[in-house]
C-alpha cells in the first residue's frame, strides 16, 4: 500500500504583533518528524503560513500528493476560493498583506499537488494540538529568529 503525506501545520503570535512560532508534524506511514522556530517580532497569519511553506520546502520528493491540515481559515480560504490566483494576477495591489510569503507559497506549491483540509483549532485532533505546543514553544524561545521581511515593512 503506497502511503500519503500528511502534514500538520500550526502558527502561533503572543501579541499579534509579537514574538512568533511555528510548528509541524510530518506523517509517512508510521514515520513522523517535527519541525519548528520562533521568531522574534511577527503575526499569527505570517506563523500559519511560514509552517505551511517549511512544510513543503523540507521534502524531498516532488510532484507527490500532499494533504495539508491546518486550523487557519486566512490560508484555506486564501487558496481553495482563489483569492491567492487573484492576488498573484493583480500584483496584491490594495495592500494585501504577506505578499513575501504567498509567493514563497505559491513556488514551492507548484511542485507538489496539495491539498488543505481546515481543522477545528484547540480540539481534539491530537497532531493539530501537538503543532500548537510547537508553535508556542518555539515562540517563548530564547534563540528567535528575524522575521526580515515583517520588520522591515513594519518597523
Amino acid at each position: 500500500m503506497s502511503h500519503q503525506l500528511l502534514i500538520y501545520t500550526d502558527g502561533a503570535a503572543r501579541g499579534n504583533p509579537g514574538p512568533g512560532g511555528y510548528g509541524i508534524v510530518l506523517i509517512w506511514g508510521d514515520k513522523q518528524k517535527e519541525i519548528s522556530a520562533g521568531y522574534r517580532l511577527t503575526t499569527n497569519n505570517r506563523m500559519e503560513l511560514m509552517a505551511v511553506i517549511v512544510a513543503l520546502e523540507s521534502l524531498n520528493k516532488k510532484g507527490i500528493p500532499v494533504t495539508i491540515y491546518t486550523d487557519s481559515k486566512y490560508i484555506v480560504d486564501s487558496v481553495q476560493k482563489g483569492w491567492l490566483e487573484n492576488w498573484i494576477r493583480t500584483q496584491f495591489k490594495g495592500g494585501k498583506k504577506n505578499k513575501d510569503l504567498w509567493l514563497r507559497y505559491h513556488a514551492i506549491a507548484l511542485q507538489f499537488h496539495v491539498r488543505f483540509v481546515w481543522v477545528k483549532g484547540h480540539a481534539d485532533n491530537k497532531y493539530n494540538n501537538r503543532c500548537d505546543e510547537l508553535a508556542t514553544q518555539a515562540a517563548d524561545g530564547k534563540q528567535l529568529l528575524i522575521d526580515e521581511v515583517y520588520e522591515l515593512e513594519n518597523g
